[in-house]
């Protein structure tokens, strides 16, 4: 299925739910929307599935305009946050009512398989009522895959399961959608969950579409602070800086020389200038060429393998995300390193003027 959105917006009354923007969904390929809360996110799949038509704009799918055309009509599979499955089916028929509708052969094996990859299958025979929010969540969207419509529509559909199983589930779902056997729109607030399902990612925020290309491309070069923003996690370290002649200088701080680039007048950055730094880039080890700030411990917590620092320096709170367990005292001195190459650079309107080298188009 090729989608094409032009010019959707939304209004409830005086209030504006998704601003005017235009994408095209890539054919049996998958397309994260990141956004916060209250992003626009479900607003949109909800006009992609035609349950609600846009105030202004068209939906074409095929070439064919379809805005006017009602959700019965259309080929979607759905899985929203509030699942919604059969009270007096089994999961099996549960998960086989489409393929039953079809007519289609195998349905036993499709369900069966289908199943396992959910870690559903021991509870094939049970009702919905007697499952967990969890497991009936992995019902719905086992019916959605069992379906194989053009469009599958999935809204943050793993967020009522414990990190373990969605980790878990998550490298399944890439697998499957990797077949390409529909094209995929998933809704999620999580950074690490776009760049997982790889794609194309569209950035939302307040019901605007900030950035849309493929994921890596987004997440490596964000257009600008909104989007590195939302596209970070943890929140990418944002550090007020001026242009100096061969790099920038941090407000309060040493001066940074960005071997990577330069802007148009020839300084790296202006007055106002902002420069990011992916929590990531942050190290307590030198390295030569790098960049030093002393501060202090007001924080460390272990999260599975990695160790999130953060620390009060002169030029801000920032956090560092160091690979392995580490323990600080609070309130010990601490110096964080990073490297020149690794700064984003984004000028006073907040477009981002430089990326790290390893990652800029030639």
């Amino acid at each position: 299925m090729q989608m094409v959105l032009e010019g959707v917006s939304k209004k409830v009354g005086a209030e504006s739910w998704l601003y005017p923007m235009s994408l095209a969904l890539h054919s049996g390929a998958v397309t994260v929307l990141l956004g916060a809360t209250q992003a626009g996110k479900t607003s949109l799949m909800r006009i992609m599935a035609g349950l609600d038509a846009p105030t202004q704009g068209r939906v074409v799918v095929d070439g064919k305009d379809v805005t006017g055309v009602p959700v019965r009509e259309r080929d979607v599979a759905m899985v929203y946050q509030q699942f919604i499955n059969y009270p007096s089916m089994t999961v099996a028929r549960n998960i086989a009512s489409p393929l039953l509708l079809r007519k289609e052969p195998n349905v036993d094996q499709r369900v069966r398989e289908i199943a396992q990859r959910l870690h559903i299958d021991m509870f094939l025979q049970r009702l919905p009522a007697e499952l967990s929010g969890g497991q009936q969540q992995r019902v719905a969207l086992a019916r959605a895959l069992a379906k194989k419509a053009p469009l599958m529509l999935l809204d943050e559909p793993l967020v009522n399961l414990d990190y373990k199983l969605r980790e878990e589930l998550r490298e399944e779902l890439s697998a499957l959608f990797a077949a390409g056997e529909s094209t995929v729109v998933y809704a999620t607030t999580e950074p690490g969950e776009a760049l997982l399902l790889g794609g194309y990612t569209a950035v939302l925020d307040q019901g605007e579409l900030l950035q849309y290309g493929p994921t890596s491309e987004v997440f490596h070069r964000p257009a600008s602070l909104r989007v590195a923003r939302a596209f970070s996690d943890p929140p990418m370290n944002l550090v007020p800086c001026d242009g100096t002649a061969q790099g920038v200088r941090l407000r309060g701080g040493p001066e940074c020389l960005l071997r990577h680039g330069r802007g148009a007048n020839g300084q790296a950055g202006v007055a106002g200038s902002t420069m990011g730094l992916r929590a990531s880039a942050l190290r307590v080890q030198a390295r030569d060429g790098d960049v030093a700030l002393a501060g202090k411990v007001e924080l460390a917590e272990i999260s599975g393998s990695d160790t999130y620092v953060h620390a009060h320096t002169a030029v801000g709170d920032l956090v560092a995300q160091l690979t392995g367990v580490h323990y600080f005292d609070l309130g010990a001195p601490i110096t964080l390193h990073f490297s020149p190459e690794q700064v984003y650079l984004f000028d006073a309107a907040g477009a981002l003027q430089l990326a790290p080298v390893r990652h800029q188009g030639k």
